[in-house]
């Protein structure tokens, strides 16, 4: 089981252990980091589990990002290029030692 960086908001960098095939929302979510909302429980109806990857080590890539995923982080004023929402990003031990951060809450 790899582990991944958390920054929070505040710049904390957290240390966390990645669970296989599980969303890092409720990875996050299940560590006690409140901060990242999730309010719609992973239904992709809301952006308030939006979060910033770093790149991937090793050449690993992400699951490539839907169309809905891609119209729900348009409406974010916070997109970047490493945005993604993390109930749609879910953990593989490839992604071992990537840095995510929360994004700013809207």
């Amino acid at each position: 089981m790899g582990k991944f960086t958390l920054i929070t908001r505040a710049g904390e960098a957290i240390q966390i252990a990645g669970r296989a095939d599980v969303p890092l929302m409720e990875i996050i979510r299940d560590e006690g980091h409140d901060e990242l909302m999730a309010m719609c429980g992973g239904c992709m109806s809301c952006a308030t589990c939006h979060v910033y990857i770093d790149d991937l080590p090793n050449g690993q890539t992400l699951p490539e990002l839907g169309p809905d995923e891609d119209a729900m982080l348009d409406a974010s004023d916070y997109r970047k290029p490493s945005s993604r929402l993390s109930c749609q990003v879910p953990w593989r031990d490839e992604l071992s030692g990537v840095t995510v951060h929360i994004a700013p809450e809207e």
